[in-house]
């Protein structure tokens, strides 16, 4: 039984009796933000509603999406490796995932060290309630030794629900899918700095990069043939109409990423093809948008080594070890309290 919905959207209100339905006031207003920046924007975190975690399971399937893949390798070669290292001077770890999705790649960890019969919990931390009830149900399903926790919160928030930790043990924070690729880089530097405010000396930090290659190879990721990625991020314009009472028209908008090799960073947008205005019902208020005006979706960084390791250094921590794929197009970078 889904019982996340308040945490989920905690400004919801009921619409029992009411004449005008319920809105989420924070998803309001943070659209209401994007659309009236100059370029205009939408939040990304957004996307992942149920229908937009259906279509990135999509994504993830496809040929031309490797960090996926890449990641799931990583865990399949140094598996015990990283056990080893989570385990190291102490008896107990609590393995706490940001946005956990499906938990496909984490799943190849958890099945190694319930083999292994580390003394060990996981506790999967999404925005998504769909996201979180449906992992812990498989994973009470099919791995019943294994004590899960779901938490449906920001990260942070999720952070001061936990337990603190007790003498002998250690927090294992796994942040995987290159998701530190969505913020730019003081708020990628912000964002960690808050992550070691929670740690004591002897925690570890699990953090995905998606490597710096091919450009061509990077760009065809996110711009598939099938336009599945476009479907993605056009959900977020559904998702508005759906939930807000917006009129957005889909087919009037253009997907449109871009990569630069030098920044390093893939850039999507949402072009609109005409002169339009939208209406949202939930802020009784229209947006106008000129034809070929380009809205931000999303940014997903590409790293360098060096990069990665003065990011570390930057937030606090120190980098004890890289793992690659076969390929190296991909690293899970282990990192302590420096």
């Amino acid at each position: 039984m889904n019982t996340s919905n308040n945490i989920l959207n905690p400004n919801h209100e009921s619409s029992e009796g009411a004449e005008k339905p319920a809105y989420d006031k924070a998803f309001a207003e943070d659209v209401r933000a994007g659309l009236q920046s100059e370029p205009k924007y939408l939040s990304s975190k957004y996307l992942y509603d149920k229908k937009g975690d259906a279509i990135f399971q999509q994504i993830m399937d496809m040929e031309e999406y490797y960090p996926t893949r890449c990641e799931y390798e990583i865990f399949e070669l140094h598996k015990t490796e990283m056990l080893k290292n989570f385990t190291e001077e102490v008896k107990h770890f609590d393995l706490i995932e940001f946005g956990a999705g499906d938990g496909m790649k984490t799943k190849v960890l958890l099945r190694h060290f319930l083999e292994q019969k580390a003394d060990f919990n996981y506790v999967p931390i999404d925005i998504s309630a769909n996201i979180v009830d449906t992992l812990t149900n498989d994973l009470n399903d099919n791995m019943p030794g294994l004590t899960v926790q779901g938490i449906v919160d920001d990260y942070f928030r999720a952070f001061d629900k936990l337990a603190p930790s007790k003498e002998n043990t250690r927090k294992v924070v796994l942040f995987l899918g290159a998701n530190i690729g969505n913020f730019d880089h003081q708020e990628s530097i912000a964002f960690l700095k808050k992550v070691a405010s929670y740690f004591i000396p002897g925690d570890r930090l699990v953090i995905g990069f998606d490597l710096k290659k091919d450009p061509q190879r990077i760009l065809d990721a996110y711009f598939d043939r099938h336009d599945i990625t476009k479907s993605f991020k056009l959900n977020l314009l559904e998702r508005i109409n759906r939930e807000l009472g917006g009129n957005f028209k889909p087919d009037n908008f253009q997907y449109f990423p871009i990569y630069d090799p030098i920044e390093g960073a893939i850039r999507s947008h949402l072009v609109s093809k005409t002169v339009q205005e939208v209406y949202i019902k939930a802020l009784d208020e229209s947006f106008h948008f000129d034809a070929w005006e380009a809205m931000f979706m999303e940014r997903s960084q590409k790293y360098s080594l060096q990069e990665i390791h003065q990011m570390a250094e930057s937030a606090g921590f120190r980098c004890i070890h890289n793992f690659y794929d076969s390929r190296e197009y991909f690293t899970d970078s282990l990192w302590t309290l420096a």
